[in-house]
């Protein structure tokens, strides 16, 4: 679009199906290389991605005239064929429905990166569940809690 300028930053979190530890950490730089192909195919800028065995934090610089929900679907749909194609885990792979995104300013885009690139060790001392409600609860997002995290057990009590 001509004479349109932006400055979209938007960090985006998405949970493995049933919150389960299925990203193996040997395999993670390779996931990520992988993800980060789907993100310039989509014509977005990578500007961080890290997470942790059952979660992934990324920091994308977003088009105007896309659609994050778009472009979370196609990193989602492809991470998830690229991780059954390699045999990663036992039965089918699968990401939990939903994500998270926040949007930061040009001047928090250092903090920000640190702190994807830190998740190793800001999992040390707290855990996924308490961090993502936080940035719910800081960002004031209305969220219904029964909607917010699908552990395996509460998926197989589903199925009951």
């Amino acid at each position: 679009m001509a004479n349109t300028y932006t400055q979209i930053y938007i960090h985006t979190i998405f949970a493995v199906e049933g919150r389960q530890s299925l990203i193996p950490k040997a395999h993670k730089e390779e996931l990520y290389k992988q993800i980060t192909g789907v993100v310039k195919g989509e014509r977005q800028k990578l500007l961080a991605i890290n997470g942790m065995s059952d979660h992934i934090h990324m920091l994308v610089a977003l088009r105007p005239d896309s659609a994050l929900s778009d472009l979370v679907k196609e990193i989602k749909v492809a991470s998830t064929n690229f991780i059954n194609d390699k045999g990663w885990v036992r039965g089918r792979f699968g990401w939990q429905r939903g994500f998270a995104g926040f949007s930061y300013s040009r001047s928090q885009i250092p903090t920000v990166a640190a702190y994807i690139e830190n998740q190793e060790r800001h999992h040390a001392k707290r855990s996924f569940r308490a961090e993502y409600m936080g940035l719910l609860k800081k960002f004031e997002v209305e969220f219904d809690q029964k909607y917010v995290f699908a552990f395996i057990d509460d998926l197989s009590s589903e199925r009951d």
